[in-house]
């Protein structure tokens, strides 16, 4: 079967693919390992990501994106054409459509360095669309009906927040904080704490196992294994819930803010839609336990995870992309 449309759900952690009838063919980390000397790219996705703080000097690891947009253009064009490639298979006589998700917030250059690069890897055309619309569509939220509905997508780089109604975003708000910033507040927090240095890998292990957006009484620990800051010698510890849940509070609370700025600029009658619906949550960052509550608890409004919010923008990518036409004139980003 010959691939035509390639829907890629382009993320600063990990980059989903979607082609219609097959549905989700790749989910793989975003990085990239360059050999130094030769310039030339060694691994991509999972095996890349397994090399992260375990390199020589000759090997570097790039994550290409940041906040959700392009930050190094030609290995991120290597990491798309490595995503065509596997999504199409070995036998490829047709250039695909590709169609890419983009942050609410990426400027006209971000976006148009998105387009530049599915090109020049291999899309006979491509086309960019918002992450928080493709998150709702995703979610299953009716985009076209009159009555607004509020999607929140938090990400590895970016929290998009969007007010969704008759097709169209009436309000959002992009913050480049996400899974990422949590990662590096929990490995700041054991280094001041416990003068224990550890890498991002780890940081992301301990929020994944244990990592809480509310204290809970009966706490959770993990041991972590990193160096000694003093001694310069591997040493454990352990370490509990509700320590992480005050390393990411910081975080947690930027959301709550940006989510805050879009209600405050909604029309009154969509406001009234939210209130009664409540709100949807939507990507890696809505698996992080307890954020749906405390998104709830300060906002007064009630908040849900989508259901599979991990796939909620690439289903929804892929929805778009079998119905590229109609699409097209309504929530496509201008190129």
């Amino acid at each position: 079967m010959f691939v035509t449309k390639i829907a890629i759900d382009l993320g600063t952690c990990n980059s989903l693919v979607f082609v219609p009838k097959k549905g989700i063919v790749l989910n793989e980390p975003s990085v990239v390992a360059v050999s130094r000397p030769e310039n030339e790219i060694l691994a991509v996705g999972k095996e890349a990501k397994t090399m992260i703080g375990r390199t020589p000097d000759s090997i570097q690891v790039y994550r290409p994106l940041k906040d959700g947009v392009i930050a190094d253009y030609r290995v991120t064009k290597a990491m798309l054409k490595y995503f065509i490639q596997k999504a199409q298979g070995k036998l490829s006589l047709f250039k695909p459509e590709v169609l890419v998700s983009v942050p609410v917030g990426a400027t006209s250059t971000e976006r148009r360095a998105v387009i530049e690069a599915a090109l020049s890897s291999g899309a006979k055309a491509a086309y960019i669309a918002k992450e928080p619309i493709l998150a709702a569509i995703g979610a299953g939220i009716p985009i076209n009906s009159c009555e607004g509905n509020m999607i929140i997508d938090i990400g590895g780089g970016t929290s998009e927040i969007a007010v969704v109604s008759l097709g169209g975003i009436v309000t959002a708000n992009s913050v480049r904080v996400g899974g990422d910033k949590m990662d590096e507040k929990i490995a700041d927090y054991i280094k001041k704490e416990y003068n224990l240095a550890v890498g991002t890998q780890t940081a992301e292990e301990i929020k994944i196992r244990i990592g809480r957006a509310i204290p809970k009484k009966k706490e959770d620990f993990f041991e972590v294994r990193g160096r000694d800051l003093i001694s310069g010698l591997p040493r454990n510890i352990k370490i509990s819930s509700n320590e992480i849940s005050r390393a990411i509070s910081d975080v947690c609370l930027e959301i709550i803010s940006a989510i805050k700025q879009v209600l405050r600029e909604t029309p009154p009658e969509l406001s009234a839609d939210i209130m009664n619906k409540g709100m949807i949550l939507s990507g890696g960052g809505a698996l992080l336990r307890g954020l749906d509550q405390l998104i709830t608890k300060q906002i007064g409004v009630p908040c849900f995870v989508a259901e599979e919010p991990l796939y909620c923008v690439v289903k929804g990518t892929g929805i778009v992309l079998e119905n590229l036409e109609v699409y097209k004139r309504s929530i496509m980003a201008k190129k």
